[in-house]
């Protein structure tokens, strides 16, 4: 089994990896499962990344993706597992659905902060874009 895991730096995203970590999701006697975690960083607007110039941004890009998945490599080591990483610029929601779906996913695991309006008070903006884009099942953990 296929899992991607998305993580953006927050206890969120650490909660899922945790639960994927300690749960025997996708595992038989017969296949093993593979991890990949994910993260999007979200752009700065237009005017701001030109009067930053692309080295700025690229930078920012750079120290983003760092901090949002040092925590998950940490505790990856920690439990001696392995994961492959795919990191892309964009909008979050749509870009974790597209490459849940195109990488050939069995299940996505997210975290839900469960800001936002109506359906965001249950699960979390990020979480309800990627529902609306998504075809692989996912496990949301709160």
């Amino acid at each position: 089994m296929k899992i991607l895991i998305a993580v953006d730096g927050s206890e969120f995203g650490q909660r899922a990896l945790e639960y994927v970590l300690t749960h025997p999701i996708g595992v038989t006697e017969n296949e093993k499962r593979t991890l990949s975690l994910i993260h999007i960083v979200t752009p700065p607007p237009p005017r701001a990344a030109q009067a930053l110039g692309s080295e700025m941004v690229e930078n920012y890009y750079q120290i983003e993706r760092e901090q949002a998945l040092s925590a998950a490599r940490a505790r990856l080591k920690k439990a001696n597992v392995e994961a492959a990483e795919i990191v892309d610029v964009g909008a979050p929601g749509k870009l974790i659905a597209e490459h849940a779906m195109r990488g050939g996913f069995d299940l996505l695991a997210m975290g839900s902060h469960g800001q936002g309006a109506v359906m965001g008070l249950v699960l979390g903006s990020t979480v309800t874009k990627v529902l609306a884009h998504c075809k692989v099942p996912m496990l949301i953990v709160r």
